[in-house]
């Protein structure tokens, strides 16, 4: 009995040990094999992945001038864990924050991680890296991460330029590049050519000690990735015709746009008011966009990309050439004008000049009574059974000179514009109760049409080159690579024969030498344009739109400025100026130059209401 009671101590006790050496050997084998925190903490000790960032690609004009560049900035990054009795009195008067300030970004980061390196402070200035790196050793647990900033050598060509500002979530979910914390291009050729720009990221395995300070790579760099640089970009841009634009335009509203003709490349896009592009840079970035954003005058907003003011008596143009392509206008047709269309009572009115009026002389002192008899020939045709088939003939024809549509253009956010529809005008008066004196406004360029300066500038590069357009577009080239995309270097036609554009383009260069834009004509210059008196509430907006030379155009443009009146009066002597400044490097006429640029067109400011 007493050995029975003996022999079943010896396997209680037997099993007890070997419980409790399987419980050790089970723990050690989940803490080896399946849990992985124990080996990341001791790899974080010894090991520290540092990123890379690349340097983003460069932007030069179409000259090879210099416009967006890079300049070297840190990131102070921490491990919680690693800090160690540290002064944070002193550390914070080296970075510039309180205490309060301090507290709350180490929580942020023990929230993240306390093993893993998080940002603590972003974008440290070189004078701040220099301070702090002299004793960052009293430190442990921090260390300075390079990265770069964007900086702009102008403060011109905000809106086209873009900016770049730091990652949001929602982008870091659903891409497979963006972490938290990188950067990425926010508006303009920043943001299209973005995949283009950024380059690549790398990374380096580093070796720490027990303060967290760098030792070195890690089995000599083996494991260690290099960063690949962004490709530089060489725009169409012209840097002195742009800044030469946003200075004639200074305290004023509105945009310009100019391009190349024969390859349909953007030379200028001014939007005014501007701001500096390097107002939305680094850390300030965020406090600035704010007061631009809230700015009454709206300088963040892209008038001549974005906007759809209407395009006035500059229409007249299409008109023209839609009526020729239709079979009821010939160069030698005349219609009367009595200070306004006849048949309308005078309505739309007109200015005083001859009358009857021949097509070329219409298009050179811009009738309006011409012009409305020329719509209600196009609207009345006789082969159109009802007025909805009739307005959707006239409307393929406006659709195909880029008004009403997106032309493609490699700039963000661009939109349609506007050219009404069956359906609008259906809602508006009633279906089968609206006919051509219904929406005569349409023949000279009002009602509810609206094109972008950009878009109107498109339309005079379609008639310098008698029919087609090239998309326009900003970027020459990527890298060593010339820009080659197929949408860019493709002809796209209008519905207009090209024997219709001579009598229009005739009409076009009598305005500037004897007409309505006379006043501006440039010497030795033969310019072709068209004025434009845009009614809309308040003052009109002035309105210019032409190309020039006559022969082989090098620039097409068009002016806005809001609220400025005549055609004549701003927008024709500011387009005049930058054709003569893009063509001759010169100014001929520096009292128009200097009224265009001391003259102040801005809304009075609205009363303050207690």
């Amino acid at each position: 009995m007493i050995q029975s009671i003996s022999t079943n101590r010896k396997y209680i006790i037997i099993a007890i040990f070997l419980s409790v050496g399987l419980i050790f050997l089970a723990r050690l084998f989940y803490i080896q094999v399946i849990d992985d925190s124990y080996f990341k903490s001791a790899q974080h000790n010894f090991l520290r992945p540092v990123t890379q960032y690349p340097s983003r690609g460069l932007i030069y004009d179409r000259k090879g001038k210099l416009l967006v560049y890079n300049e070297p900035v840190y990131d102070l990054m921490v491990t919680p864990k690693l800090i160690k009795h540290i002064d944070t009195v002193e550390f914070c008067g080296l970075i510039g924050i309180d205490k309060e300030e301090f507290d709350k970004k180490l929580r942020l980061a023990k929230k993240y991680s306390k093993d893993i390196p998080s940002p603590f402070e972003k974008q440290l200035s070189k004078e701040t890296y220099g301070t702090l790196m002299e004793k960052l050793d009293n430190y442990p647990g921090f260390f300075v991460q390079p990265r770069t900033l964007r900086r702009y050598n102008d403060k011109t060509a905000a809106h086209l330029l873009g900016d770049i500002g730091e990652v949001d979530s929602a982008t870091i979910k659903t891409s497979k590049y963006y972490r938290d914390g990188d950067y990425i291009g926010k508006s303009g050729i920043e943001l299209t050519y973005e995949p283009e720009l950024r380059g690549k990221r790398g990374s380096k395995l580093m070796m720490v000690d027990v303060h967290g300070r760098l030792m070195g790579s890690f089995e000599k760099g083996k494991y260690d990735t290099l960063a690949v640089g962004g490709e530089n970009l060489a725009t169409s841009m012209d840097a002195d015709l742009q800044a030469y634009g946003e200075s004639l335009m200074q305290n004023k509203i509105g945009g310009i746009a100019a391009i190349e003709p024969s390859t349909g490349e953007i030379l200028a896009m001014v939007s005014t008011p501007s701001y500096d592009p390097n107002l939305l840079v680094g850390r300030i970035r965020a406090k600035n966009y704010a007061t631009l954003l809230f700015d009454p005058l709206k300088p963040l907003y892209n008038r001549a990309l974005l906007s759809a003011y209407p395009p006035g008596s500059t229409f007249k143009i299409m008109m023209a050439l839609i009526a020729q392509q239709e079979g009821v206008l010939l160069p030698e047709t005349r219609y009367p004008c009595a200070h306004g269309y006849p048949p309308g009572g005078g309505k739309p009115a007109c200015h005083v000049h001859p009358s009857p009026l021949d097509l070329v002389q219409a298009i050179a002192y811009s009738c309006n009574s011409y012009f409305s008899y020329v719509f209600k020939s196009v609207f009345d045709k006789k082969q159109f059974s009802n007025s909805e088939e009739s307005f959707e003939n006239w409307r393929k024809h406006v659709l195909s000179f880029g008004f009403g549509r997106k032309l493609g253009v490699d700039l963000p956010t661009e939109l349609s514009g506007g050219v009404p529809t069956i359906e609008h005008y259906d809602k508006v008066f009633g279906e089968n109760h609206w006919k051509s004196s219904t929406i005569l406004s349409l023949g000279i360029g009002q009602g509810e049409l609206g094109a972008s300066p950009l878009k109107m500038a498109n339309v005079m590069a379609i008639v310098a080159n008698r029919g087609y357009y090239y998309i326009p577009h900003v970027v020459k080239s990527i890298g060593d690579k010339k820009f080659q995309f197929e949408k860019y270097t493709t002809k796209n036609y209008t519905t207009v024969n090209q024997d219709y554009f001579y009598v229009v383009i005739e009409g076009m260069e009598d305005a500037v030498e004897s007409g309505t834009a006379a006043a501006s004509k440039v010497k030795d210059i033969t310019i072709c344009g068209k004025t434009g008196t845009a009614e809309n509430p308040g003052k009109s907006h002035s309105v210019f739109v032409g190309f020039a030379p006559k022969d082989n155009p090098k620039i097409a443009i068009a002016v806005l400025v809001e609220h400025g009146g005549w055609g004549a009066d701003w927008a024709t002597p500011i387009a005049t100026l930058m054709i003569e400044k893009y063509l001759t490097g010169t100014i001929a006429r520096p009292e128009i130059e200097k009224r265009m640029m001391d003259g102040v067109i801005l809304p009075a400011p609205k009363p303050i209401v207690n």
